[in-house]
Formats: structure tokens, sequence, C-alpha cells
């Protein structure tokens, strides 16, 4: 597998062409990991990979944009959705590479009407990796796009989590939202800095500030994103809880106004930023 290394004073990572992923973040002075380290082997065995041209999942695979049902294409990853695009299921082309940064590209066309070129920068300043996406639609036709990151930050039992959020969609059937709620139980407040506990989490967080804090005995890593969407996954007894940033909420598609979806016509770009630091 094709890998390149940046690094710096502060931060040291790895990145693979295939799925546009991040496969290590570590601390340069011991080694200490930000995100989980994986091995590529699978689309989902990395540290961080992309969300596009949409994030998460649709309910029935399918939306309706200006009176047409587009149904999405078919995942070599899932049997029900176009989970989380297909950007991290993609080989990327790798346009330039320095030992602080890389950019990496990559066109797609679907029949549904996804027609795309997107840049995707890695790049370390400092003590902070920083992400960024950008995305032009090359359709006749206007086309619907969202944008995300999907990083696995490394999780122990002394870790504590703090974001603020407004609210959150319990986890449905077939992983999709149920109804929104402003009261949010205990194990699924972390307004105040609280464990992540231990049991399948896959839920969705409405009102983020675009900031969350990770703390561990000997680490403080900080996300932040320009977005009011967070998503957090942990699967019980793994070592990792995901935070995902991401341009609109799970199944926004569906919901009313497609709140965060962006519509592009020809030649219209939209961009996405966010940054992992350490504190």
């Amino acid at each position: 597998m094709t890998e390149l290394l940046l690094e710096n004073a502060h931060l040291r990572m790895r990145v693979t062409p295939q799925g546009g992923a991040v496969l290590s973040l570590e601390r340069m002075i011991d080694g200490q990991p930000l995100l989980r380290a994986g091995k590529g082997a699978r689309p989902d065995d990395v540290a961080l990979f992309p969300m596009l041209p949409l994030a998460n999942r649709v309910r029935g695979n399918r939306f309706i944009l200006a009176g047409e049902w587009i149904t999405l294409p078919d995942s070599p990853v899932d049997n029900d959705f176009f989970l989380h695009g297909d950007g991290w299921v993609s080989r990327w082309t790798v346009v330039s590479q320095t030992t602080q940064r890389c950019v990496l590209a990559l066109s797609q066309r679907h029949c549904c009407g996804f027609d795309y070129h997107v840049e995707l920068s890695y790049m370390l300043i400092e003590g902070r990796l920083q992400v960024a996406i950008t995305l032009r639609h090359r359709g006749s036709k206007p086309m619907l796009y969202g944008l995300g990151v999907h990083p696995f930050f490394t999780l122990d039992s002394d870790t504590t989590l703090t974001f603020p959020s407004a609210g959150f969609w319990p986890e449905g059937e077939q992983h999709l939202p149920s109804a929104w709620q402003s009261v949010l139980p205990d194990d699924a407040d972390f307004n105040q800095p609280a464990s992540v506990a231990d049991r399948w989490q896959n839920v969705g967080y409405s009102g983020w500030s675009g900031s969350a804090t990770l703390r561990r005995p000997n680490m403080v890593v900080q996300l932040t994103a320009p977005t009011s969407w967070l998503m957090l996954y942990h699967p019980p007894g793994e070592p990792f809880v995901c935070l995902e940033p991401q341009t609109h909420p799970v199944d926004a598609h569906s919901m009313e106004g497609q709140p965060g979806l962006v519509l592009l016509s020809a030649g219209e770009t939209m961009h996405f930023t966010a940054e992992i630091a350490l504190m």
C-alpha cells in the first residue's frame, strides 16, 4: 500500500491514497496516538476518512430534488445505503506532497447526478492537523452535496469528552435517526466533561458549537469544525470514539428544507475544514 509520511516537530502522520484516508496521527515526542491507527485493510480500518458527496445515510437510499426522485448509487461496503458516499472507498490521485502537507484529488460521475471533482488537503501546522475539502460540481443539472470527516479518536477508560449541543437524534431502525430530542440522557450528554459509556452509540447532535475536547491522562486533543452537526459513534469494547463533523445532519435529504445540504450548479464549489489539535 502506498503511504505518504508527513511530520513536523509536534506531529507525525501517515496518509494513503486509497480512500484518501489518514492511517495514523501521533505525537512526535513519544509516539502517543491522537487517532486510532489503522492498516487500511478495509475502508474503515483507518484513523480518519473523508465523507463525500454526502455524510452517513439517506432513508431508502433516495430523495426528492426539484420534484424528482433521485436514487443514490450502490455501495461496495453496505447493502442498503450509499454509506458516507464514495470518497472513502475510492483511490485518489496524489497532486502534491511536502514534508508537512499533501493534496489528493478525485473525480467521480454517477447517473444519479453526482458529477464532481474534489481536492483534499492534509496539512500539519505546529500541533494541529488541518483537513480541507473543496468540491466542484461538473454536472449539467444542479445536485445536492454534503461533506464531512470521520476520525477515530483514541479512547481509554480514563478519557473524558466535552462538547456543547442543543439536542440529539437517537438512533432508530437501519441506523437512521429517530425523532429529535432536546433533553439529553445522562450517558449522551457531553455539555460537561463525561466518560463515553462502553455501549453501542451511533447518534447525531445538533446545535454543536464546533468544538469538542477529549482529555486523557497524558494528552488533551481538540476537534474543531465550522458546522452545527456532529455524529458520535462508539461500538462497545473498541478503543476509539468517532466524532464526525459534517455539513448536514444524518438523513438531511429526507428532512424539511434539507438542512445543511448545498445545491450546486455546474462549476460551483463547496468547502469544508476541520482541525485536530494537541492542546
